[in-house]
């Protein structure tokens, strides 16, 4: 049984991965803003820690660190012109960066090794520590919704009208949405880059980028769950049935049509939606304290 988990282990990193990629997506959408920028920040997070590692001889933990951060300065510089954008235009400009920066991997030979990316990268990111890096950043999320900073992106996705008039800062609180969905997708990448022993520019282009929104998307933007139950959707099902998995885009794009259409809001979003209205209803049907109370005494007086 364990030798048959263990055959698995793979397919479970590469979801914990996406599902990084997932929360990523996951922030912006919440935030109300469009921006499909993931994979160019990926790229920036794994590029920049297999580099450190191989040529330069850094630790894999201050390389993977080093990553993130550089992720997070580029996301919160292209934060700023991105959150003057609006729907569609938010999308081109993003997809344009993903474009850029998969063009300078596969050109600037001499740092990335062009088109042939860069191998011999030690698998310092196992298993273990992508669950503890999914578990922390899952509570950071959880955390920052509890709070004043995620009813305001609640508002702001809802109507951003209303937003303004509540005194919520909008375009304060999508520069950070952004800013914060550039530190977890470069996260992601760094743990690719030490999960996989290699990179290259075709890992982190339009397939990805597409593979994190559906996820995203699939789960549910504004549940702690829907980002990881996306990415399990999505990356197992093709998996354990092998009929699909010559046709990984035509069921991505088919359950996501589906999702759309049957469930707007998501897996985990419309769950969660249907539970709280089965606890309304229940508390609704329960009689008062006070009417239990009397009825009791009624059935003890008779």
């Amino acid at each position: 049984m364990i030798d048959y988990l263990l055959s698995y282990s793979s397919v479970l990193d590469h979801v914990l991965v996406y599902t990084l990629l997932a929360m990523s997506q996951a922030v912006v959408l919440r935030a109300g803003t469009f921006s499909i920028g993931s994979a160019a920040y990926a790229a920036v997070g794994a590029y920049t820690a297999a580099i450190l590692i191989t040529s330069q001889a850094w630790p894999p933990l201050i390389a993977i660190a080093c990553g993130t951060l550089l992720a997070g300065v580029i996301s919160a510089l292209m934060a700023y012109p991105l959150s003057r954008l609006r729907g569609v235009f938010q999308a081109l400009a993003t997809l344009a960066l993903v474009q850029v920066v998969v063009t300078i991997a596969q050109n600037w030979d001499s740092v990335t090794n062009g088109v042939l990316g860069i191998s011999g990268i030690p698998k310092v990111a196992t298993t273990g520590w992508l669950l503890l890096a999914v578990a922390l950043c899952t509570a950071l999320l959880y955390t920052l919704g509890r709070f004043g900073l995620g009813r305001a992106m609640d508002v702001i996705r809802a109507d951003e009208t209303v937003a303004v008039s509540l005194g919520i800062r909008v375009p304060y609180h999508q520069r950070l949405a952004m800013t914060l969905s550039g530190l977890l997708a470069g996260l992601a990448g760094a743990l690719h880059a030490c999960n996989s022993y290699a990179i290259q520019p075709e890992e982190f282009g339009f397939g990805m980028m597409v593979h994190t929104l559906a996820s995203a998307v699939l789960g549910g933007a504004t549940s702690i769950w829907g980002p990881l139950v996306g990415s399990a959707v999505l990356t197992t099902l093709p998996e354990f049935v092998r009929f699909f998995a010559d046709y990984r885009g035509v069921v991505q794009g088919a359950l996501l049509m589906l999702i759309i259409i049957y469930l707007p809001h998501g897996i985990a979003d419309t769950l969660a939606a249907w539970r709280h209205d089965r606890r309304i209803q229940s508390s609704a049907a329960r009689p008062p304290e006070g009417a239990r109370t009397a009825v009791r005494s009624t059935e003890v007086a008779q």
